[in-house]
């Protein structure tokens, strides 16, 4: 019997097992394969615009994914770099074998973590005996969600946390071609499906395609631009940005490469869309808006007569080029032609094609914001069956469904992060409240309190909370203590410091001072970090806008503390509409910040809400 078990060893799987270990609670992560954990199954890179900050987050609270990424990856690049600090995002490609041996690795030298190679066949209800020898656990529950494996055995726990990916009830789609798989090649999860509407949790279908890799040798580079990587690469995790010269001195970048689709190729496309799974009625789930087939493209946006493709390498020891932007649904055929209308693809050598898949999703309104099932206690979902869509998605969810799984076994208060804290919180209660009707992806749009929640204070604003729940080490907290120390000196001597203009915090706060500028005047500030001197620039000259969203936050924290109990019977109340009786039924929001955000819900529904509450 194990106190919690991870099903499924994808960037869900991996982040919810290590964190459920991290806390100390025997864990196991089972998979049908130890050889393909971690596995990028798309794009081989990690971060971008609002997924870079989900990666900093993992990182600030104690995960794998930044370490891994920093110490595998190949090009590191800040998007938006032009842009302020709240709409960058680190993004990096990797080195796609070296970053599964990696993630390993760190799964295998992990306490408490049992990896075993087995195939789940179904989740099995039972009556809870009891806990395994967990001290200063809760009294036993009802109900234990046991799993099953393919050989009849079955495996107790405490806690389940389930993490299939495109895996569950998977079909693969090439041309009008279909075979049940979870990937390429690989055999999907069947039987668990049912298992979950047995135990009353609804399941729906979404879809996705993946790009071709084609072989190095046949581009001819010279009709292409090429496309380095920053010349000063910024690490994903906090131990390797206080530890910046000898992290730098690891990296070796290797560069990408630009092409461009073309009218030639349009045309064609369009004249083949009947063969494409998703045109053809084959396919009729929903995919993702913002990860869309060449296909979708090409109809979606007819007045455009080209689009980019950048090629980047899969690893450094392998000749497979990968072509992002580029993933389709067709067959062999229409592959072939298409990829060899693009200039510089010409005599393209394909090595893997590209397919569609197909798979079994979890509607995200029946989970509670622990990711727990409503329906089923102690039975966890995470990462793309919650109907999300991205590695970074993924592993955040799995971060949080692990930590929550292990603080319930031991009978502690989960970890709920807000809107107002981290990303994470942000795409949590988006899913649970407003639910999906294509695959979730994070922007930072999405967030109300960007300018709060940067990339780069994800340690100033997580660690923290990492420390006092037991998710992170020593090592970070001391870390984290001297880069807050080094911002408290600095503003002080900024604010004690005088010239001419007046303080140099005042001076600082202009848009044209940089921080050489300040420390030419104080020498002494050079000795500050170059990451508590970047949190410095950026704390002075926001400070106005930092404020008036810290007001924002204040009112949201009102109506937050407006705690709705779960019990609460919402057809009693005479004056609440019947749309809203059904919405907030089917939600269960947890307080009146989260009952304001479920679409359809007026402000009268909640006046009338927080009469009855009152």
């Amino acid at each position: 019997m194990y106190n919690v078990i991870i099903i499924g060893a994808g960037h869900a799987g991996v982040e919810a097992a290590l964190a459920a270990a991290r806390l100390g609670v025997r864990t196991a992560l089972i998979t049908h394969n130890l050889d393909t954990i971690a596995q990028m199954s798309c794009n081989p890179a990690i971060g971008g615009v609002g997924k870079g900050h989900f990666v900093r987050e993992i990182d600030a609270l104690g995960g794998a994914m930044g370490r891994a990424i920093d110490n595998t990856g190949i090009q590191y690049r800040m998007l938006n770099r032009r842009k302020g600090p709240a709409m960058q995002g680190p993004r990096a490609q990797a080195d796609k074998k070296a970053y599964q041996v990696e993630i390993k690795k760190i799964l295998e030298e992990q306490p408490n973590l049992e990896l075993r190679q087995e195939n789940v066949v179904r989740l099995v209800h039972r009556a809870r005996i009891g806990r395994c020898g967990l001290a200063g656990a809760t009294a036993p529950g009802s109900v234990n969600v046991n799993v099953l494996l393919d050989d009849g055995s079955e495996i107790r726990a405490d806690a389940v946390v389930l993490c299939c990916g495109t895996f569950l009830s998977g079909r693969i789609h090439f041309g009008n071609h279909t075979t049940p798989g979870g990937r390429i090649a690989e055999a999907p999860a069947d039987g668990i499906t049912e298992s979950l509407r047995k135990l009353g949790i609804e399941t729906k279908r979404f879809r996705t395609d993946t790009p071709p890799r084609i072989h190095a040798r046949s581009i001819d580079y010279t009709k292409l631009t090429e496309h380095p990587g920053d010349d000063e690469p910024v690490p994903f995790s906090f131990l390797n940005e206080a530890n910046y010269e000898h992290w730098l001195k690891t990296v070796e970048q290797i560069p990408c490469w630009l092409a461009y689709t073309n009218p030639a190729m349009h045309q064609f496309i369009q004249e083949n869309l009947s063969q494409a799974p998703a045109f053809s009625g084959q396919t009729p789930s929903a995919g993702p808006r913002y990860c869309p087939s060449i296909e979708t493209k090409i109809a979606r946006f007819g007045e455009k007569d080209r689009h980019q493709l950048f090629l980047e390498p899969e690893g450094r020891n392998t000749s497979e080029v990968y072509i992002n932007g580029f993933s389709t649904g067709f067959g062999r055929d229409i592959q072939d032609k298409m990829l060899r209308m693009i200039e510089g693809l010409e005599h393209v050598e394909i090595m893997r094609y590209a397919y569609g898949i197909e798979y079994d999703y979890v509607p995200p309104e029946q989970l509670k914001v622990t990711l727990e099932t409503k329906a089923v206690e102690g039975l966890y979902i995470a990462g793309q069956l919650n109907g999300t869509t991205g590695y970074e998605e993924a592993a955040a969810l799995g971060l949080m469904a692990g930590t929550n799984a292990a603080l319930k076994v031991l009978g502690r208060e989960p970890l709920i992060l807000r809107r107002n804290e981290a990303y994470i919180g942000v795409m949590i209660d988006d899913l649970v409240t407003r639910s999906v009707d294509e695959p979730y992806r994070m922007f930072t749009s999405r967030a109300e309190y960007r300018l709060l929640l940067r990339h780069d204070n994800a340690d100033r604003r997580l660690t923290p909370i990492g420390q006092k729940i037991g998710l992170i080490n020593s090592q970070r907290s001391e870390l984290l203590q001297q880069k807050l120390s080094d911002i408290s000196t600095a503003m002080q001597v900024l604010s004690t410091t005088h010239d001419a203009d007046g303080s140099l915090l005042k001076k600082l706060s202009r848009p044209e001072t940089e921080w050489k500028d300040i420390v030419e005047r104080v020498p002494a500030l050079s000795k500050i970090s170059p990451q508590a001197a970047e949190q410095v620039c950026i704390d002075v000259k926001y400070d106005g806008y930092i404020k008036r969203q810290e007001i924002d936050i204040e009112r949201m924290r009102r109506l937050e503390s407006r705690i709705i109990p779960p019990e609460i019977d919402y057809g009693v109340m005479k004056h609440l509409r019947g749309e809203a009786k059904e919405k907030l039924k089917k939600v269960r929001p947890i307080d009146l910040a989260q009952a304001s955000r479920i679409s359809g819900i007026t402000p009268a529904d909640i006046t009338v809400l927080t009469v009855y509450l009152k």
